[in-house]
């Protein structure tokens, strides 16, 4: 089986992208899986730190490792916006395949030294384990909640979008081997609809840093614009509002409709084949199939 960093590295030859979407439980899992395997395509499972939190750190990754080895099948498992290198660390010991310091709360040098930090932890765990391990970062700001929002978040602007030289400075400087940039995308879903990408700035931070480009805050953003910025360099896109939101409603009506069911495995099925509606239009379209 190819290692995530050769999966990354075709889908940017291939001009297609590789699904991440977010789990916090079992049935979510069940579901994104369940779709990938129809579609017989690599996907990559997040766990932001709240939600690694509930399903927990180590249980998710042996069970992420457990069905690579027994499927023999490319699922891999990713720290998402880890905030700190200590959780970064667990999630590494633990045995993630990658993970995202998110510090753009930081000055710009503080960043780098954080991100830094986990990159030359990272490569030393690769070494000692005879495994690889990938570091992202994010630059600029695009929020940092995954629900349905009223209006974009206060600080996500053109100001605050990534720069290409600021996204190849940064790269020089921490040696990271993806970058999440802010171009026009947003945490979340707004529901009036959200803004649309800046499709040449994605062009021209591809070109600045060389290095993989990842699309955070794929829920909400237009067809139209999942296919022009694959094609400028994004490949990886993260969706995780929009699998939220039809776990919730599909749960919402089978338990409207079944007002006294009991048993957990009936009242989650519903819910488990509405993330893998979503997970499929998603990854048909990120793969043009």
């Amino acid at each position: 089986m190819k290692t995530l960093k050769e999966y990354i590295k075709e889908a940017e030859e291939k001009k297609v992208a590789i699904g991440h979407f977010n789990i916090s439980n079992i049935e979510a899992l069940h579901g994104i899986y369940n779709s990938a395997r129809k579609l017989n395509l690599p996907i990559i499972i997040g766990v932001s730190e709240g939600e690694e939190e509930f399903i927990g750190r180590d249980e998710v990754a042996v069970l992420i490792r457990m069905i690579r080895q027994r499927d023999n099948y490319p699922i891999f498992l990713n720290a998402d916006h880890h905030y700190t290198f200590e959780s970064v660390k667990l999630a590494l010991d633990a045995g993630y395949d990658s993970a995202i310091i998110d510090a753009v709360k930081l000055p710009l040098e503080e960043n780098i030294i954080l991100t830094k930090k986990c990159v030359d932890y990272a490569r030393e765990l690769s070494n000692k384990e005879n495994r690889e391990i990938l570091i992202e970062a994010e630059l600029g700001f695009i929020g940092q909640s995954s629900k349905l929002l009223d209006s974009i978040p206060d600080g996500v602007n053109e100001k605050t979008m990534t720069k290409p030289e600021d996204a190849k400075y940064f790269v020089e400087q921490t040696e990271i081997n993806l970058i999440a940039p802010s171009v026009g995308n947003i945490h979340g879903m707004v529901k009036s609809g959200n803004p649309k990408l800046d499709i040449n700035r994605i062009k021209e931070i591809h070109q600045s840093c060389g290095i993989p480009l990842v699309l955070h805050g794929g829920s909400g953003i237009s067809n139209e614009d999942f296919k022009n910025a694959i094609e400028a360099g994004i490949s990886i896109i993260h969706i995780n509002t929009e699998i939220r939101v039809a776990y919730k409603e599909a749960l919402e009506k089978y338990l409207k409709e079944n007002p006294n069911e009991v048993a957990p495995y009936k009242i989650l099925a519903p819910a488990v084949l509405a993330i893998e509606k979503v997970v499929e239009q998603r990854l048909r379209l990120f793969n043009n199939i």
